[in-house]
């Protein structure tokens, strides 16, 4: 079966003393499998160690809920989610679900019980986490959904407004446990697509793209905005400094200001994927969550730390605030 990464809202108000409790003990400071192997299983601690080769991870649990309320929408995550932290009116912190399992007795020991008795038993340990600091308010306008909706309890978004949320915070998937590949599923649904294999959308995306390189490409060569290399334009794109996808109508019509021309050496890719930015005044900032991919480390090291961006004006500066809080790779917060 294929698998689609979906988003699950996970709520967890760390204003509450019992969650951030939590929180601290499991996440901040991650779980040490051989610490508890008396209460894993061993094809559970197999593997948990495949996965997480250091032997620790971070994990979260749910309670069954009154009337195992929760019990359906639990059984709706897959590893390969993406789980998101939501309390006091804010996403947080979120990863991939690298594993999923149940056990009551070890729950219990990290996390005790709640006032009716209950814990959070069905559990999963999380993989490439990230914070975030996004209002409610903007999932709320982004997903249409009702102005005075609240995440109450742990939910499975559909496909159409994870694949929204994937696009606006630029979510790569992490290490999870791969559920079996049924290749005849996956060429009979190839063979069974009958729409457009290169969509007018696409083109006429593409024909955007070349309009707003003309505009910031003036001759053969150009300059990177973020490692400064003058490259043939071969080796330029024009590169959105706010995610295209989240862009106003007047925003995609700010040609001056809305994109940078980026190489195809690397620089455009760690900034889409959050691993460099462009603080204020302009001097490149790396994440630290770049130190868990050697070859991206390498990159930025080389080309990009400390460096002084030229394109950096105050006009451009909302756009690479947007990127600042929405696509830029944060540790988790403590």
């Amino acid at each position: 079966m294929i698998h689609v990464m979906r988003i699950v809202m996970q709520p967890a108000r760390r204003s509450e003393k019992d969650v951030d409790q939590h929180y601290q003990d499991t996440i901040v400071q991650p779980v040490v499998f051989d610490d508890h192997a008396d209460l894993l299983d061993a094809p559970t601690i197999d593997q948990l160690k495949q996965l997480f080769p250091d032997g620790h991870a971070q994990m979260w649990g749910v309670v069954p809920g009154k009337k195992n309320v929760n019990v359906s929408r639990i059984n709706k995550m897959r590893p390969g989610d993406w789980v998101f932290f939501s309390g006091d009116k804010r996403i947080y912190f979120g990863g991939t679900i690298a594993l999923l399992w149940r056990n009551k007795e070890l729950a219990t020991r990290l996390w005790s019980t709640d006032h009716a008795g209950s814990t959070w038993e069905y559990m999963y340990a999380l993989s490439g986490t990230r914070g975030f600091d996004i209002p409610i308010e903007e999932i709320r306008t982004l997903l249409g959904w009702n102005p005075n909706r609240n995440i109450m309890g742990i939910s499975v978004l559909r496909d159409e407004e994870s694949d929204t949320l994937r696009t606006l915070l630029t979510l790569d998937p992490a290490t999870a446990a791969l559920e079996p590949v049924d290749t005849a599923q996956e060429e009979a649904a190839v063979a069974a697509f009958d729409g457009e294999l290169e969509r007018t959308a696409q083109r006429a995306h593409r024909g955007e793209q070349a309009a707003l390189k003309r505009r910031l490409l003036h001759g053969a060569t150009g300059q990177c905005a973020l490692c400064g290399r003058t490259l043939p334009g071969t080796f330029l794109i024009a590169a959105h400094i706010k995610k295209r996808a989240m862009c106003s109508d007047d925003e995609k019509r700010d040609l001056a200001n809305i994109a940078m021309l980026a190489c195809t050496f690397g620089c455009d890719a760690v900034y889409e994927h959050g691993y460099v930015t462009v603080a204020p005044e302009g001097v490149v900032e790396v994440s630290s969550l770049a130190a868990e991919i050697p070859e991206v480390k390498a990159y930025v090291e080389e080309r990009l730390v400390g460096r002084a961006v030229s394109w950096w004006t105050p006009n451009r500066e909302p756009y690479y605030l947007w990127h600042r809080t929405h696509t830029f790779k944060v540790a988790p917060p403590g």
